[in-house]
């Protein structure tokens, strides 16, 4: 079982709170599906041939977390964090990895990009997203963002499921 310590987010408020806080509502989500559960758990595999993992889901998203908020406003160049090249797969397969170092890895790159987010003055702030070539807004990234972690929740859930039975929220 896990306990359910998140914020919800509000039902009224500007449009920046209402982004950021469901972002921060997902993120909470993806760190509550991985509680109280053990390294080798955590990278259980959904099914062959997938490398799907909960710690696998945990170090895509600290490379979806860098690859829109740190290399569209900040680095372009910057590397990503498991993979030599821009490659999303490579950070599903956590078979030699810790809750420790993709925890580490992904909180580092959330605390990154809130204090991107914080740091802009605007959601109309324009960064370059290298990997499509062209400008984006960080209204647009956060939407993108918030995007990929309700997809990637979907399968945690799921991932959860199969480990030890555990559904809900």
């Amino acid at each position: 079982m896990t306990s359910d310590n998140r914020t919800g987010p509000p039902s009224f408020g500007s449009e920046r709170e209402m982004l950021r806080a469901f972002l921060d509502y997902h993120r909470a989500t993806l760190a509550m599906k991985c509680e109280g559960l053990t390294d080798e758990e955590l990278r259980q595999r959904s099914m062959p041939p997938s490398t799907l993992s909960l710690l696998g889901l945990v170090r895509h998203m600290a490379e979806v977390e860098r690859a829109w908020f740190r290399r569209v406003f900040e680095d372009n160049d910057a590397p990503m964090v498991w993979s030599d090249k821009i490659d999303f797969q490579a950070a599903y397969d956590a078979s030699g990895s810790t809750r420790q170092e993709a925890f580490t890895a992904w909180e580092a790159e959330v605390a990154d990009s809130r204090r991107i987010e914080r740091e802009s003055e605007s959601l109309d702030r324009v960064g370059h997203q290298p990997r499509w070539r062209e400008e984006v807004s960080l209204r647009m990234v956060m939407v993108h963002v918030l995007l990929e972690y309700g997809r990637h929740n979907g399968h945690a859930d799921l991932l959860r499921e199969g480990i030890d039975g555990t559904v809900g929220a």
